[in-house]
């Protein structure tokens, strides 16, 4: 497994960030090689992704959710293999630290060089990067769900 771990600093509340990343449908607007994100039901997402040009399709559970604190994922079915968590830090009272930790299981050879060359590395500090546009760009989030989904 891969670990990846990157940051960005957001100009916006740590409930803006938060909202905003519970969007899961709106991924493809700043996360390269996703195509499509269907939420199935609060804890489950349908994923269609297009990475060094392996198409894929998966599902994930969300399997802690804590508002303004953090989203842990993993995935439950397809030929992706990954697990991750997002937190989110407040800075100050218009600043937050976005963090991602995430364990990714490359499959085929594509993916494998990938990994190897640094890109999916280099594709998070990417997407990050985006949703620091993307939501500053906005000035606020495109919704929320401040549910509790508690491990187990």
């Amino acid at each position: 497994m891969s670990k990846i771990k990157e940051f960005v600093d957001v100009d916006v509340p740590v409930r803006t960030a938060y909202n905003q990343w519970t969007q899961f449908e709106e991924f493809p607007s700043f996360m390269e090689g996703v195509e499509r994100v269907t939420q199935l039901d609060p804890r489950h997402n349908h994923w269609v992704t297009n990475v060094a040009g392996a198409r894929r399709e998966f599902d994930t559970e969300i399997v802690d959710q804590l508002p303004d604190e953090r989203v842990a994922w993993r995935t439950v079915s397809g030929d992706v293999e990954q697990r991750g968590v997002v937190t989110f830090q407040q800075l100050d009272e218009g600043h937050t630290r976005v963090n991602l930790a995430m364990d990714v299981k490359p499959s085929g050879l594509r993916e494998k060089a990938a990994d190897m060359t640094g890109v999916l590395d280099r594709r998070a500090k990417g997407d990050l990067r985006r949703f620091k546009e993307f939501i500053e760009g906005r000035g606020g989030e495109t919704g929320a769900w401040r549910g509790r989904v508690s491990p187990g």
